[in-house]
């Protein structure tokens, strides 16, 4: 609440300021209990009445001043009850590379013939040996969760062959996400699994929204770090969960019902092309509201 009020706020004041050609202006508030609780949590709702006052408000005032505003969202998010651990499985398979460190596992992508790299409902797969292509892609398409697997072919025809893009790209049936996680005990989990730790973890992790549920007393615990911070101590703000299942929420596929699609909105019909659009066309949407040209 209090960070998307400070950033509609600074959103007016840079307006106010400097008057900018395009302003791109991003509101997280709706995705934080989405994903926690679920879309269809009263705690999302509640969130939802507040983002729609917040914008409601900004687009008035930017209207007041002449500005054309359009409204994107980023995704829509479904529920979900399975999280799908890929790297556990391809440490089955013995194609997942380990090393400790003071008793702790950490992924070593270098080492492994293959790894996955999870977004929410996404999974980049990378295989250092091409030998086991095939294989990797038969066990993720049997795997429980899996919708459907992208190899070169699939990704050319999705759009989504990026050099950086994963040798295969894994997609999550809608009530399932992938996790990170690649340990299998929870005792040899690495020191930065328990924190909010975005560089080093090799994937996202929505248990970061979590207070891990197992500590009795959350708030003593966090002012005791805070503490040992205080006096020089090396700490760790060690308070994540590392339970896949308290996630409620996520994306990244393409939902059944199109009320769970994200959604652009905007005042004047000629800038967009057509009813259903690719999320590849927004530049050029946002390129017509800048210009006012109309869509071809």
């Amino acid at each position: 609440d209090c960070a998307t009020r400070w950033i509609a706020e600074s959103a007016r004041w840079i307006e106010e300021k400097h008057t900018p050609t395009l302003s791109l202006v991003y509101l997280p508030h709706l995705d934080y209990n989405l994903q926690r609780l679920g879309p269809e949590a009263k705690e999302a709702r509640d969130d939802l009445y507040l983002a729609d006052e917040l914008v409601s408000d900004l687009v008035k005032f930017y209207e007041k001043r002449g500005v054309r505003v359009l409204l994107l969202s980023e995704y829509g998010l479904s529920e979900v009850q399975r999280p799908i651990h890929l790297n556990r499985l391809f440490r089955q398979q013995g194609w997942l590379s380990i090393k400790e460190e003071l008793g702790l596992e950490l992924l070593d992508p270098g080492a492994s013939r293959a790894f996955a790299v999870a977004d929410h409902q996404v999974a980049h797969v990378y295989i250092n040996d091409p030998a086991i292509i095939k294989p990797v892609q038969a066990l993720l398409e049997k795997t429980d969760g899996v919708q459907f697997v992208l190899d070169d072919e699939g990704k050319n025809e999705r759009g989504v062959a990026h050099g950086r893009a994963g040798d295969l790209i894994a997609i999550a049936e809608e009530d399932a996400w992938f996790t990170y996680y690649y340990w299998q005990d929870d005792t040899c989990a690495p020191d930065f699994a328990r924190t909010v730790d975005i560089h080093r973890k090799p994937g996202y992790d929505p248990a970061e929204l979590f207070i891990d549920p197992q500590i009795g007393f959350p708030k003593a615990h966090i002012a005791w770090r805070l503490l040992q911070k205080k006096l020089g101590f090396r700490m760790l703000m060690d308070v994540i969960p590392l339970d896949a299942s308290l996630v409620k929420g996520s994306h990244g596929c393409c939902p059944v019902s199109r009320a769970d699609w994200p959604v652009i909105i905007s005042p004047e019909p000629d800038w967009l092309p057509d009813e259903v659009i690719d999320s590849t066309d927004v530049r050029a949407i946002i390129e017509r509201a800048v210009t006012g040209e109309k869509a071809r």
